[in-house]
């Protein structure tokens, strides 16, 4: 492969991912807004005004929005929206950029840090994501995942402690995009793996006119949770290319990777409840 097409594909491949990116944070965003301003309606007034359902009332486009939250489905079960072509887009184009960046480039090994062979680096690159989503999915249905504190603690050493042994077998900034891009696996695997799984038998339960399964919604809102507080961290890592001084290249790289992580989930924190 040409240079000139190698640096066309690199363009054209991170345009898409970027632009799918930002559907995919828009709306999971979106919604969590969302959810939190029916929590507070509901929260002040079970009924509404009226014995109305709680709406929400938004004016965009030249038009007036009011959105309700259903309880029970009212249309056929095929005419309900889902999202989550996004994730997968944005998962796919990523992984096609790491391994056009890195797997099939010199940007993975860096031989001041550990003098591997390139297999040896996409093997270790490949068994972080896999093996991050495991660890994670695991700590998340045992008692762990039961205290948001004890959680986020689990999970921030988690990551500090990848971030260290990454920065100790691949380039810095090999390094640095792993760490990203594991974060993004698991917000993809959330959403094939668990969020859409439970919306589907909420779905078929509606559509029969069954009782919904509460546990099935809790599930699904709390890995949609951890995926608000995964992107900007994730988001953050992807610019950190563009300063190698401050990131990657500084000799407190690892710990400013998981202070970027701290940084991120501060900021979601405060994006979720505006």
């Amino acid at each position: 492969m040409t240079s000139s097409i190698r640096e066309w594909l690199n363009l054209g491949v991170r345009w898409f991912h970027v632009f799918a990116a930002i559907m995919w944070v828009g709306q999971t965003y979106y919604f969590t807004w969302l959810d939190g301003q029916f929590g507070r309606l509901e929260q002040s007034d079970k009924k509404g005004a009226g014995g109305v359902a709680p709406q929400v009332w938004m004016v965009h486009s030249g038009g007036f929005y009011a959105v309700a939250k259903q309880q029970s489905l009212g249309v056929p079960a095929g005419q309900v929206r889902w999202f989550r072509w996004e994730a997968l887009m944005t998962w796919l184009s990523g992984m096609a950029l790491l391994f056009l960046v890195y797997y099939s480039s010199s940007g993975l090994i860096d031989t001041d840090v550990a003098n591997i062979a390139q297999t040896t680096g996409v093997a270790i690159g490949l068994a972080v994501l896999a093996g991050g989503w495991i660890i994670y999915d695991l700590a998340a249905q045992s008692p762990l995942g039961k205290s948001e504190a004890v959680f986020a603690g689990f999970g921030l050493a988690a990551i500090a402690t990848t971030s260290y042994a990454l920065t100790r077998v691949l380039s810095g900034r090999a390094a640095y995009i792993h760490v990203g891009a594991m974060l993004g696996t698991i917000m993809t695997a959330n959403v094939w793996l668990r969020i859409l799984p439970s919306q589907r038998k909420m779905l078929v339960a509606a559509a029969a006119g069954d009782p919904l399964d509460a546990s099935l919604g809790a599930q699904a809102k709390l890995r949609s949770k951890h995926n608000t507080f995964m992107a900007v961290p994730v988001v953050f890592i992807m610019i950190s290319n563009h300063f190698p001084v401050a990131t990657y290249g500084n000799t407190y790289a690892w710990e400013i990777l998981v202070a970027l992580v701290l940084v991120g989930w501060a900021a979601a924190k405060l994006i979720r409840e505006a």
